[in-house]
């Protein structure tokens, strides 16, 4: 029998009371995802309200994956859920792959707004986080696997058995991604070539990367120089090969091959990136599945396409609501266009600002402003009741991704094109009077951190590669010999900053997210700026300074290309804890920081969420 016998029994009491407590949240949690409660309900194909007979197409969109809280390329379960309810909202109902394959070859109309719903992963964390939503909006989708996860029995993939039962919940249908995630011709930032990668090679050394690589059925394999390492008959023997593999994994797992395929990485317009090689895969393709997503990007789908050369949207974890359906409403014809409608959010802070451009949405319970800019333009909201104010204090953390333009401007008209302008973009921030340039300033340098030279940059990322290699190499031997190869390269003498060496400056990526505290204070032509809560400008004088009123913007700055993601000409401004005050008689015009009660709450539900998302991703 346990005896307490001291405060530290109790203490430990009380944390295994406390594990116990968490461990059956979590399996109530885990349990709620697993049961599936309803069954899904197609559309009435005779309901003209639905099906009008007339042609629309269809839109696809496809989820790299599912996580609870988001997490890098997956998107959260909130967001999904917001994504998805806006979408049902719209009026949109989704399609099956059947559906498709009448769509095409019997000429059967689809229903007005019709979706087809991917999720590209195959990961078991995404059927158990996206269930419950699926269920909740009557949505089916298709999970896309890779067959080479069934030979490996990986943990984190949905296997032959748990497929099927995704099927037997009648919300999902099966599709694949081909046998393997796989690299070739891989060069790194420096040029440097890599040859072959495995997808968790590729992982674990992509931060070494630029652009330079190409996926496994889209090319020869070929060697530093760009010289095919294989002959036609060899690249061809290899690439049948591969559908081969899938054929023979999915007819033993699941006893057939799915319908729908989605070809990575095309987007080239053919079928690969060497017309021999576009050659092999589009008859493999047509003699393996019924359909292909062959490019991505494009959100529209109508007769125009092939059933095999279909594209599909990516929306990305970092996407707000309005951003994604921003992105469906340009790729849609003009006269389906005012069917999109986008959301507000809650709050009364729509009460407070007049949106001039883009859409806004407003969350209370996260203290944000997303304002979402039209595609390759502008998002602009006005604070209403600012155009008078003398003197301003203007507060607000900055949250949209690091490439793009986040602005506070203060005394501006109507055109934005008179009066002060702090402009946050691709990591420099920029003091605007009227359309003059004032201030450049790089935030790399501001930040302070310590720099290295081009030459040690070149030197680590070529020890990173060494050790993952060692990592994932076949045999202890190998993995030595790699390991030594690490060493070696990290400790070669190269030339530093103090040796004369150029500096190396990163570069950002598409989605990489940013986080920029904002102050400004302007008392009659006197600047104060603080980034980060360090002075950037500290009353700097202003040579003019009109009327005008307080805007935020929101803009796109056509960094779109990346391998994942071709081309996102959309841009959400992200506004945290946003404070505009009158300095001359202390009124506060607008708030959106949470105070009190519900502030209270808002840390509690944070804590709570953040503890079960540790045991989620350690237990």
């Amino acid at each position: 029998m346990y005896k307490i016998e001291s405060s530290k029994d109790i203490k430990k009491l009380i944390r295994s009371i406390l594990e116990l407590v968490l461990l059956l949240a979590l399996l109530a949690f885990v349990l709620n995802a697993l049961l599936t409660s309803t069954t899904y309900r197609p559309y009435n194909p005779l309901d003209t309200n639905v099906v009008s007979r007339m042609d629309h197409g269809f839109i696809a969109l496809s989820y790299s994956g599912v996580a609870r809280d988001g997490n890098g390329s997956r998107i959260g379960v909130d967001r999904l859920d917001e994504h998805l309810n806006a979408l049902k909202k719209s009026g949109y109902v989704t399609i099956t792959q059947n559906d498709i394959d009448n769509y095409y070859n019997k000429g059967i109309a689809l229903p007005d707004k019709a979706l087809f719903l991917m999720y590209e992963d195959g990961r078991n964390d995404t059927a158990i986080f996206s269930q419950k939503i699926m269920e909740k909006y009557n949505f089916k989708a298709t999970m896309f696997t890779y067959a080479e996860k069934f030979r490996r029995r990986d943990a984190f993939f949905l296997m032959p058995d748990e497929l099927k039962r995704l099927e037997e919940s009648t919300y999902w249908e099966l599709g694949s991604n081909g046998y393997r995630l796989g690299y070739i011709n891989v060069f790194d930032r420096y040029n440097r070539y890599i040859g072959e990668l495995s997808s968790e090679e590729y992982s674990a050394m992509s931060k070494f990367f630029g652009r330079n690589y190409n996926h496994y059925l889209m090319d020869y394999i070929r060697d530093e120089n760009d010289v095919p390492k294989e002959s036609y008959n060899e690249m061809q023997k290899r690439i049948l090969g591969e559908y081969g593999l899938m054929k023979s994994e999915y007819t033993k797992g699941l006893g057939k091959v799915p319908g729908a395929y989605v070809l990575l990485h095309s987007n080239t317009g053919k079928f690969g990136e060497n017309d021999k090689v576009s050659a092999v895969n589009e008859k493999a393709i047509g003699n393996t599945f019924n359909m292909n997503f062959n490019r991505e990007g494009y959100a529209l789908n109508n007769r125009k396409n092939s059933i095999y050369d279909l594209t599909r949207l990516e929306p990305q974890s970092s996407w707000y609501t309005n951003h994604l359906l921003m992105r469906i409403k340009s790729d849609l014809p003009e006269e389906d266009q005012k069917n999109i409608e986008f959301i507000n959010g809650d709050g009364d802070s729509t009460n407070s600002w007049e949106l001039e451009k883009g859409a806004a949405e407003y969350r209370k319970n996260d203290e944000i402003i997303a304002l979402t800019s039209l595609p390759q333009e502008m998002g602009i909201l006005k604070l209403k009741g600012s155009e008078n104010i003398k003197n301003v204090e203007v507060s607000a953390t900055l949250k949209g991704n690091v490439l793009g333009c986040q602005s506070v401007l203060l005394k501006a008209n109507s055109k934005l094109d008179a009066g002060l302008e702090v402009r946050l973009m691709n990591n420099h921030l920029y003091l605007v009077n009227g359309k003059e340039i004032l201030e450049d300033v790089d935030l790399y340098d501001f930040d302070g951190k310590e720099k290295i030279s081009v030459e040690e940059d070149m030197r680590n990322s070529l020890a990173g590669e060494y050790a993952a290699f060692a990592r994932y190499a076949s045999s202890h031997k190998e993995a030595e010999e790699y390991s030594k190869l690490s060493n070696n390269a990290k400790r070669a003498k190269v030339k530093t900053l103090e040796d004369g060496g150029e500096e190396y400056r990163p570069s950002f990526q598409i989605g990489d997210k940013g986080n920029r505290k904002l102050d400004i204070t302007l008392i009659d032509n006197l600047i104060t700026v603080k980034v980060d809560d360090k002075v950037v400008f500290e009353n700097y004088e202003l040579k003019k300074v009109g009327a005008g009123a307080v805007y935020l913007k929101s803009a796109w700055t056509e960094y779109g290309y990346s391998q994942r993601n071709i081309a996102d000409d959309v841009y959400d401004g992200v506004f945290e804890k946003v404070t505009v005050k009158d300095i001359d008689n202390g009124t506060v015009l607008y708030t959106n920081v949470l105070k009190g009660v519900q502030n209270v709450q808002r840390k509690a539900e944070q804590i709570f969420n953040s503890v079960i998302n540790w045991f989620i991703t350690n237990i």
